[in-house]
């Protein structure tokens, strides 16, 4: 039978055949590989040649380069923070996930290309969605809405952080910092606005703004947003008149 999928994490890992190299001087080479040059500088043959040794010794410890993916993937996994929801409230617990993978992912900016498309069945993995799901299980959500609510979190991040990365990327082509691009873009888009006065008003206004200082005010302002939102979805059903029980069915009645 043809194997569709499998999982570094579902087969026990093989021993270290040096001190000098294992899984997790594989994993920490990598990481910093991906950090400087990013995903298109990653290989096998690249790592051997940073760990001083061939691309052989490491498939001895990952067979292909997507186990080497998941592992790295986990490892950012462990830089998220979920603090225990037992300590204080499910609001806190999010905001605080929220903004430890935000930081993460500014971090290591490749990771965002890997979620969603590789595996997250590592132990950092797990014992994220696990604090996440029992978050919002004391926050009151039941069932599938638990699962609902950490993707929705999580999506927010990615979704506001992705056109982050990709301006922090023009900056890093142009040379410029994040004030100096935003001047040199203003007037491009008044131009291309000029049909649209109330939209060149409005891009008038961000004129003397420090970028840096909007993206973060951005992030907070749509995830209390959507808090908020969780919040209200709680209380509505809360309020929710409860059905009462409906009545045993008729018995039928025999003719004696």
């Amino acid at each position: 039978m043809k194997e569709h999928f499998s999982s570094v994490w579902t087969r026990e890992p093989r021993t270290t055949k040096s001190p000098a190299l294992g899984r997790e001087q594989i994993v920490r080479a990598a990481m910093t590989l991906l950090d400087s040059e990013g995903p298109d500088a990653l290989s096998m043959r690249r790592l051997g040649a940073k760990l001083g040794s061939g691309a052989t010794s490491i498939y001895w410890y990952v067979a292909n380069k997507d186990e080497l993916l998941e592992l790295v993937l986990d490892e950012v996994y462990g830089e998220f923070d979920v603090p225990d929801v037992d300590e204080t409230s499910w609001r806190n617990v999010a905001a605080s996930f929220a903004y430890g993978m935000r930081q993460a992912l500014m971090r290591h900016p490749w990771v965002i290309n890997l979620v969603g498309c590789t595996p997250a069945l590592g132990p950092n993995a797990m014992r994220m969605m696990g604090r996440l799901v029992a978050t919002f299980d004391r926050a009151g959500f039941r069932g599938m809405d638990q699962d609902y609510a950490a993707s929705a979190l999580m999506s927010y991040v990615i979704g506001v952080t992705t056109p982050e990365l990709s301006w922090r990327n023009t900056m890093e082509r142009t040379g410029l910092d994040s004030n100096a691009l935003n001047a040199a873009i203003q007037p491009v888009v008044e131009k291309a606005a000029a049909d649209h006065p109330e939209l060149v008003a409005r891009y008038a206004e961000f004129r003397g703004m420090d970028v840096d200082t909007a993206r973060a005010l951005n992030f907070e302002f749509g995830l209390t947003c959507l808090l908020d939102g969780l919040e209200a979805r709680l209380s509505r059903a809360a309020s929710r008149p409860v059905a009462p029980p409906a009545p045993p069915p008729a018995r039928p009645r025999h003719s004696s």
